[in-house]
């Protein structure tokens, strides 16, 4: 937004290395036990969990550091949109709404931040392969396609949500 014809000057979060770092420990804590468990393979329990974690939480570790490695802003807000490092640029005509979500998985929640589109499949068309592929999976969850995990930003969600109607007056907020 121009304030008084001075544009506002970009938002910018960076990845919060300290939540990152934890998450790559955790990662690398599963790929060690269904290591353990390939070798031990005394049941076929086992010998099965570990075939599944050490690919899955081995390709997380590698997309995590990958992440810590790159010197690029997890999220930029400015006067024209919104540029998030896993979603892509959105501009704020885009965007219809903002709101902050929950998702349960047994004791533990994940909040994200979801931008409702006035064309979800416009979005998709250009999305990147990774949003496309879990496209139809978060559509199940009631989710829509472009939805920010909070976990790897510095702030809490409802600061972004502050910069975001600083940079969008007029953003919809959604409870």
């Amino acid at each position: 937004m121009i304030r008084n014809s001075v544009p506002l000057p970009p938002t910018v979060y960076p990845v919060a290395k300290g939540r990152v770092w934890a998450m790559l420990a955790g990662s690398l804590v599963f790929v060690a036990l269904g290591i353990a468990f390939l070798v031990a393979h005394s049941t076929l329990k086992m010998t099965v969990a570990g075939a599944v974690a050490v690919p899955f939480f081995g390709l997380c570790s590698v997309i995590i550091v990958q992440r810590l490695l790159r010197d690029r802003p997890e999220l930029v807000l400015d006067d024209a949109g919104v540029d998030h490092v896993r979603l892509g640029r959105f501009g704020w005509d885009e965007i219809a709404a903002v709101r902050i979500r929950e998702q349960w998985v047994r004791n533990t929640s994940q909040l994200f931040i979801e931008l409702v589109l006035h064309d979800p499949d416009a979005y998709l068309a250009r999305a990147p392969k990774l949003v496309r592929s879990t496209a139809s999976m978060n559509a199940r969850l009631g989710f829509g396609p472009a939805n920010m995990a909070t976990n790897t930003l510095p702030v809490p969600p409802g600061a972004v949500l502050d910069a975001m109607r600083r940079h969008c007056p007029g953003l919809a907020v959604q409870h």
